[in-house]
């Protein structure tokens, strides 16, 4: 099987572990993460000065000639599905997706074939040099099946392991759009006495709970208090809707991003989205609000009315600073245009 050798000299002051002083010193170019570090380390791939070393947790001293055998990436067992994709931004290292409502992201035993992954193995095709050792795109992020809008996916394992670190430091900007029961005011006092809930300036709403897997339905997450993760979610009204307001569309931004997050903290404080299936409840728009068509649009909306609607993050490779955009999908501009009226 072909293979690349990759060598390099450990530098001044290393890590006490060699898989750490590995995942410092190993050339950019080479695009090895940390996660594949760790696998070849395991593998038995790795030289210090001539000696095969498999323990991450193995001393090493500066001006050790570290040696690494790498094959190359074997072809994915996940089909190739010619999908059509509504590309944003592509280049060598990632591509930038506007994921339409209904497509899942990854194959899984319910589903699979369909989802991205497929679409995008065979969008990329040689493009692919390969992430963990296969020729896959890298998933550093999802959004919900019924969710729509923009997500990046890595081509490479250098830009896999940049971006899944700056998901995991939270300095990814996401934006939502979402179109949610009533109207998350400062000014209603029932919200300021729900625990996690308070509003910042310019009447942003902020949820800070924990979250964690529901104890009975496991397809839900539970908002706790101990245990868990910490999740932190903001939201502001860009318009009411109906007259009186029952409905609104709303901003709303991560500061952690986990499973469901925005369903679930919006349900948590009395706004659920319209649409939603798991958290939405069964609350109705008044007939008197939104008129007749109206409230038979929200009812009938067949999914959470949720669009990733911005993204930005730095390059992995150029280091510039990218934003991307994705308009409302025609479902929710319909709804929110039937709503208004």
């Amino acid at each position: 099987m072909p293979t690349r050798v990759v060598q390099f000299v450990i530098q001044d002051n290393p890590p006490a572990r060699l898989d750490k002083a590995l995942a410092r010193d190993v050339p950019e170019d080479a695009s090895l993460s940390r996660s594949r570090l760790t696998r070849l380390l395991a593998e038995g791939a790795v030289k210090v000065d001539g000696v095969v070393v498999t323990d991450g947790k193995a001393k090493v001293h500066e001006d050790a000639a570290v040696e690494i055998t790498v094959l190359d990436a074997v072809e994915s067992h996940i089909g190739a599905e010619d999908i059509p994709l509504d590309v944003v931004f592509e280049d060598d290292d990632l591509i930038v997706i506007n994921k339409p409502a209904g497509m899942v992201v990854h194959p899984a035993p319910g589903t699979p074939g369909g989802t991205l992954v497929n679409a995008l193995i065979h969008h990329c095709g040689e493009g692919l040099s390969g992430v963990g050792g296969e020729k896959r795109p890298g998933i550093v992020h999802r959004i919900d099946k019924d969710t729509s809008g923009l997500l990046v996916v890595a081509k490479t394992d250098r830009a896999h392991h940049s971006l899944a670190d700056q998901f995991a430091a939270h300095t990814v900007e996401r934006r939502y759009l979402a179109v949610c029961n009533g109207v998350p005011d400062a000014n209603d006092p029932r919200l300021r006495g729900i625990k996690g809930t308070s509003f910042e300036a310019a009447n942003i709403l902020k949820i800070q709970t924990h979250l964690a897997r529901h104890k009975t339905d496991r397809q839900r997450q539970a908002v706790l208090f101990e245990g868990g993760r910490h999740a932190v979610t903001r939201a502001r009204i860009i318009e009411p809707l109906g007259t009186p307001a029952v409905a609104a569309l709303i901003e709303c931004w991560l500061e952690t991003g986990r499973t469901h997050q925005i369903r679930v903290h919006m349900a948590h404080c009395g706004h659920g989205l319209i649409g939603d299936p798991t958290y939405g409840g069964k609350r109705k728009l008044s007939p008197k609000a939104v008129g007749e068509d109206g409230a038979a649009a929200a009812a009938a909306f067949p999914r959470q009315a949720l669009h990733a609607a911005t993204l930005g993050f730095v390059h992995p490779v150029s280091n510039e600073m990218l934003q991307f955009a994705a308009p409302l999908p025609q479902d929710m501009e319909d709804l929110i245009t039937i709503l208004r009226h």
